[in-house]
Parts: structure tokens; C-alpha cells; sequence
């Protein structure tokens, strides 16, 4: 199991190469594919995270995301902050499976290949904040895991109950849950929130925490009966609009060549290598499990640092 999960890894790590990390408003994503790479054989996905993954599980749980999301491929708002595919959606038509259904939405859900627990604005660590307040939101990396539990144990208990096949073709096979793909893609907001709320060496100082916790619910997961798992790190958030929006006439030094915050990157840059450091070590914890790191970091600097010949704009530049 081991080694087919990670030679599967590999072929999506491969893939990750030939997709965009955000939707681009072009006709050129629509035709984007890579049926030339043999899908993984993972009957599943179940994935945990923040914005970068969430399908519509915040707009499920509060206010619905409006236009113009969604208006380059879904050509609507599509529960998505984006203005169309997130990169879980690309993961999963490699892996020739339906878009995640997430688990937060009661109305046409279909389970039998998946769930996403994601929800914009989740933390690894619980913040002592409402969405009202910050943009928070409450359903923190260990209450995704709870749902998760939760979500196991109700499909076990509805699949003894069916009387025909028709009660279970939306419901995940219970057998297939240590078979699937678990992603997680989570830790951005807890920067983000840092940068609000601490002094940048009170912030690095609890980056050991935020990792603890987060090994910590990878390790309930193995415990679970999870086997294979897909990680990102966290982006370089010095480049997100937000970092510099409200920053002016910044001293020299301050932003890089691309006009990305240094202090919050080299943030993220730390928080990156203590997470791959943590992955190491849950290798050899997790003797069954087969863990791909994924440097996100690494993809998405290298489209900024190249926006002009990939023919995009920097944000500052759309009118």
C-alpha cells in the first residue's frame, strides 16, 4: 500500500507542474489536462484546509460567495474564493474523480467519492475570534478532524442500515476510507492572524506550537485508518494583495524585487521548513503511511517572479 500510494504521489506531484495553483480567467484553463499522466488509483479524497481548498463549505455555513467568483470556468459563484478552480479541483480530475462535495452543505451533496471539510479562514490552532469579528472561521484543522470522525462513524452506521443499493450509491464505501487520499492544506490564516496580533518574534516563537498541533492531527487521521496523505506547505503570503494594500511609500528593503512583504515570506519560509522538518519525523512515526510534502511555496513564488511570461498581471496592475 505504501508504495503504490507514494508511486501515485509522485504522477500528481508531476501533475501539479502542469496546472495553474489559482484559476486564470482564460480559455486556456478550460482546455487545460493531464490525461497524458496515468490516474492514481485512490477510490477518494477527503481534504482539510483553509480558502486554498475550500469548495464552499464557508459560504455552506454562513453568507453564500457572491460574484464575480467563480465567473472563469463555473461562469458562477461556485463556493469558491477564487475565479474558478482551486488546485483540489485539479487533483481530482486527475484522478478522474467529481469535484469534492463538502461536508458543511446539506443540499445535493454526493459522498461516495469524498468530502471536503475545508472552510475559507480556518487555523490550524484555535483563535479566540468570531468570522464576525476577523474573517475566522470556526471550523479550526481539529474540529475538521471531529467532523471527520463524525462523518466515518455516521456512513458506517447508514451503511448497515441500507435496505438497497440506492441508499448507498452517495455514500462512501466504508471499506475504501483507508484507501483514499487525505489532503491537507493549512496554516496561512495562522500567519495571517499572527501578523495582526504579535510582534514577529512572538509569532515565530509559537510556530512550534502550530506544528504541534498540526502533527497532532495527522496522527489522529493514521489513527483513524488514514494511509496516504497529501501536504502543502503555505504559500509566500508577503505576495498576497493584503500584505502591502495599505502599505505606503515602504522604506528600501521592505519588499522584494516583485513587490512581496520579505518579513511575512520569510514568515511562511520558516513555518515551511519546521512543517517539512515535522514530516520527516511523522515518517518514521507512521510506519504505514506514505506522506508527500508538497513545496507550494516553491510553485507559487516562481509564478510571481514570472507573471510577465506566464501572461499575468500583478494585482496592483488591474484596474
Amino acid at each position: 500500500m505504501r508504495s503504490r500510494a507514494m508511486e501515485c504521489a509522485g504522477i500528481l506531484l508531476v501533475s501539479l507542474l502542469l496546472v495553474p495553483l489559482k484559476s486564470v480567467a482564460t480559455e486556456a484553463d478550460k482546455n487545460i489536462s493531464c490525461s497524458n499522466l496515468p490516474p492514481c488509483n485512490f477510490p477518494a479524497i477527503y481534504n482539510f484546509g483553509d480558502s486554498n481548498s475550500d469548495t464552499g463549505g464557508i459560504s455552506a455555513a454562513f453568507q453564500p460567495i457572491q460574484a464575480p467568483y467563480g465567473e472563469s470556468f463555473f461562469h458562477k459563484p461556485a463556493g469558491r474564493l477564487s475565479d474558478g478552480r482551486l488546485l483540489i479541483d485539479f487533483i481530482a480530475e486527475h484522478m478522474r474523480l467529481p469535484y469534492l462535495s463538502v461536508y458543511l452543505d446539506s443540499i445535493g451533496s454526493n459522498f461516495r467519492h469524498g468530502a471536503n471539510f475545508a472552510t475559507g479562514g480556518s487555523t490550524i490552532r484555535r483563535q479566540n475570534q468570531t468570522i464576525f469579528q476577523s474573517g475566522i472561521s470556526p471550523f479550526s484543522l481539529d474540529v475538521q478532524i471531529m467532523q471527520f470522525h463524525r462523518f466515518e462513524g455516521r456512513t458506517e452506521e447508514l451503511y448497515r442500515q441500507a435496505i438497497d443499493l440506492s441508499e448507498k450509491k452517495k455514500l462512501p464505501r466504508p471499506r475504501e476510507f483507508s484507501k483514499a487520499l487525505y489532503t491537507l492544506d493549512i496554516g496561512q490564516t495562522d500567519l495571517a492572524v499572527g501578523f495582526r496580533q504579535m510582534s514577529n518574534i512572538q509569532l515565530r516563537a509559537a510556530i512550534p506550537d502550530i506544528i504541534n498541533q498540526f502533527s497532532a492531527a495527522v496522527t489522529r487521521l493514521y489513527q483513524q485508518g488514514a494511509r496516504a496523505f497529501w501536504i502543502h506547505n503555505t504559500g509566500p503570503i508577503g505576495c498576497l494583495p493584503t500584505a502591502t494594500l495599505y502599505l505606503r511609500n515602504p522604506k528600501p528593503g521592505v519588499l522584494d524585487n516583485y513587490g512581496c512583504l520579505k518579513s511575512q515570506n520569510k514568515m511562511a519560509l520558516e513555518f515551511n521548513r519546521q512543517l517539512e522538518t515535522r514530516i520527516r519525523t511523522l515518517r518514521a512515526e507512521l510506519g504505514h503511511a506514505a506522506i508527500t510534502y508538497v513545496d507550494v511555496y516553491a510553485a507559487k513564488y516562481e509564478l510571481i517572479s514570472n507573471a510577465n511570461s506566464q501572461d499575468l498581471c500583478r494585482w496592483e496592475e488591474i484596474n
